[in-house]
């Protein structure tokens, strides 16, 4: 039989609020090897953990504070 489209409940993408969008940035060699090192010990791809971070701390509102001296 043939699926009735019609009468299908559809459901919007649950996933649909978390698309990534691909930027350029640049990011220093340490910081880099920082999370390459940090994505060995964890299994997870470095890209991907400096997104968790970069997440957190959106939604953590976390405020940069700097400090030259």
């Amino acid at each position: 039989e043939e699926y009735d489209i019609e009468n299908l409940n559809p459901r919007k993408n649950p996933y649909s609020k978390r698309l990534k969008k691909q930027i350029t940035i640049n990011i220093d060699n340490e910081t880099i090897d920082f999370f390459k090192e940090q994505s060995e010990d964890a299994g997870i791809p470095y890209q991907t953990l400096i997104n968790l971070y970069l997440t957190d701390c959106a939604k953590q509102k976390k405020q940069l504070r700097m400090s030259w001296k």
